[in-house]
C-alpha cells in the first residue's frame, strides 16, 4: 500500500513536471518565433530603405545637375521659354501636344 502511495506521487511528480516543461518549451518557443518573425520584418524594411537610398541619391545628383544647368543664363532663358511660354520680342509661341 504504502509502495503504491510513493508510486502514484512519483507520476504525480512527473506528469507535473512534464506539463511545465511542455509549458516552458512552447513559452520559449514562441517567444523565439516572434523574435525571428521581427527580425525578418526588419530585414525587408532595410531592403525597401536601402532601395529607397539609392533612387533618392540619383534624384540629389540629378537636381544638382539642374542647378549647375540653371546657373547657366542662356539655358535658363531656353528652359523658360520652354516650360512657361515667355517669348522674345516678335517671336511666337505655338505648342503642338503629345501623341500620348
Amino acid at each position: 500500500m504504502a509502495k503504491r502511495k510513493r508510486v502514484r506521487k512519483k507520476a504525480k511528480r512527473i506528469a507535473t513536471f512534464g506539463f511545465v516543461s511542455i509549458f516552458i518549451i512552447i513559452v520559449v518557443l514562441t517567444t523565439f518565433l516572434g523574435v525571428v518573425l521581427e527580425l525578418l520584418d526588419k530585414f525587408q524594411e532595410k531592403k525597401v530603405l536601402e532601395n529607397n537610398l539609392v533612387y533618392l541619391k540619383e534624384e540629389k545628383l540629378e537636381l544638382e545637375s539642374e542647378v549647375e544647368k540653371l546657373k547657366d543664363q542662356e539655358y535658363l532663358a531656353r528652359y523658360a521659354r520652354e516650360k512657361y511660354f515667355y517669348s522674345k520680342d516678335g517671336e511666337l509661341i505655338i505648342r503642338i501636344p503629345d501623341e500620348k
